[in-house]
């Protein structure tokens, strides 16, 4: 997975965090959730503030 497949993170992030509130969560967090994803193999560094806040909206549409 890269940065760039917003909708398969967000569905991978629903599967394993089923107890996190997506409209809460902080970047910070959102961010390690996203690169400890079994899977993801992107720089780092790429996941900017539009990027995971393209992730967060995907993942409330999923829950």
């Amino acid at each position: 997975m890269k940065w760039t497949d917003v909708q398969q993170i967000a569905e991978a992030l629903y599967d394993q965090h089923p107890d996190v509130d997506p409209s809460t969560i902080r970047f910070t967090d959102l961010h390690n959730y996203v690169v400890a994803l079994d899977g993801f193999d992107d720089d780092h560094k790429r996941g900017g503030e539009k990027v995971l806040e393209a992730i967060q909206q995907a993942w409330i549409d999923e829950a």
